[in-house]
C-alpha cells in the first residue's frame, strides 16, 4: 500500500473522542523509545484528563486527521506553574510510527505556532531527548534555537539520556 502524504491530513482541534488514538500513538513512544520519560502506558482516560487541563489553560491541542484516523498530534502546555511564566509554553509533537517522515510534524507545528501567537503566548520551548536528529531538525525548521543541554538527566531502557531545550520567541 502506498504511503499517504501530509497533503491527505487535516489539522484540527483535538476532541475527547481522539483520546484513545492519541494514547495509542503516545504509548508506542513510552514503551519502545526514550523520547518520553514516562515508562508506563497511559490509558485513554488519562489522555482525556490531560487534554482537559490543556483546554482549561486556553492552550491548543491539535491532531492530524487522515481519513478519520488520528495520525499525529501536537499541543502546548504551561511551561511552569508560577504566574510570571504565563506567556511561555512547552510544545510537543508525536506522530503515529507509520506516519513519520511524511511532513505531518511540520503541518502540525505550522498550525500550532500561529495559534499560540493568536492566544498571546510569547515563548515556545521544546524539550528533546537526545540524540534525535529528526526532532532537532523539525524544531530548528520552525526557528527554535538550542538554549540548554542537560546531560544524563534521564534513565530509561537501560541507558542514560541527555535532554536539550530549544526555544523560540513568538
Amino acid at each position: 500500500m502506498p504511503s499517504r502524504s501530509d497533503e491527505d491530513a487535516t489539522i484540527r482541534a483535538a476532541t475527547i473522542a481522539d483520546a484513545a488514538a492519541i494514547a495509542e500513538i503516545y504509548n508506542h513512544y513510552i514503551t519502545k523509545t526514550v523520547v518520553t520519560f514516562e515508562e508506563e502506558p497511559v490509558a485513554p482516560s488519562e489522555i482525556a484528563q490531560r487534554m482537559q487541563v490543556i483546554s482549561a489553560a486556553s492552550l491548543p491541542w491539535l491532531v492530524a486527521d487522515m481519513g478519520g484516523q488520528v495520525a499525529g498530534y501536537a499541543y502546548a502546555s504551561k511551561w511552569h506553574g508560577r504566574c510570571a511564566y504565563k506567556f511561555s509554553t512547552e510544545i510537543t509533537v508525536y506522530l503515529s510510527p507509520e506516519r513519520v517522515g511524511q511532513g505531518l510534524g511540520s503541518k502540525l507545528y505550522g498550525r500550532l505556532f500561529p495559534t499560540l501567537r493568536e492566544r498571546g503566548m510569547h515563548v515556545a520551548i521544546g524539550g528533546i531527548a537526545l540524540p534525535n536528529a529528526a526532532s532537532v531538525a523539525l524544531h530548528e525548521k520552525f526557528g527554535l534555537e538550542k538554549v540548554a543541554l542537560f546531560k544524563e538527566v534521564g534513565f530509561k531502557l537501560d541507558q542514560w539520556i541527555d535532554v536539550g531545550y530549544w526555544q523560540r520567541t513568538l
